[in-house]
């Protein structure tokens, strides 16, 4: 085998490594995990039992359970809510959800609040757009109002000319007015 400079170089360490093993076996690092301990093991007060996440600790009888991961709440055969600690030991478990439930809500309503405040501002730019519709509208009717106005007084004016109403210069059947 042909072995290169850096090879020749790392090789003594590797073999100091495996030799450090062999020598001493605890204190070599291995894949494997330890074996998970049992919340009982973890000593008799609620301090010492809630530093570990997976455990809970039951008021009733002082004892440090595992966490019922199955369930989401622990059972009531377990241990009940107002008497679980989980997390901290000052709040049971019932006051530590309705303040989770309290938190979620506010979170929550200040999110809905802030959405209707943004779509407010941006609403009178519509009501203008729409106010600006309506007056156009407005404008077009008054105008349409107005050229109907104009058609019917010429038409008006026409028959009263016809009949005579009007006095008209340039109609030769017109009447003589003694001076």
């Amino acid at each position: 085998m042909h072995f290169t400079k850096t090879t020749n170089v790392a090789y003594p360490f590797l073999v100091i490594a495996v030799s450090c093993c062999l020598v001493s076996p605890g204190n070599c690092f291995t894949a494997t995990s330890p074996p998970p301990k049992s919340c009982k093991d973890f000593g008799p007060t609620c301090e010492k039992c809630l530093e570990h996440v997976s455990c809970l600790w039951c008021q009733t009888n002082s004892t440090c359970l595992d966490y019922p991961v199955k369930h989401l709440l622990p059972p009531s055969s377990l241990c009940q809510l107002s008497e679980a600690r989980w997390g901290v030991c000052w709040v049971n478990f019932e006051a530590l959800i309705i303040a989770m439930a309290v938190v979620g809500g506010t979170i929550l309503l200040s999110i809905t609040v802030c959405c209707c405040c943004c779509c407010c501002k941006n609403r009178p730019a519509g009501l203008d757009q729409d106010e600006e519709r309506f007056v156009r509208k407005r404008e077009e009717v008054k105008q349409r109002f107005e050229n109907r106005k104009a058609e019917r007084r010429t038409r008006h004016d026409e028959i009263r000319k016809k009949y005579g109403l009007i006095p008209d210069s340039d109609h030769p059947y017109s009447k003589f007015e003694n001076e």
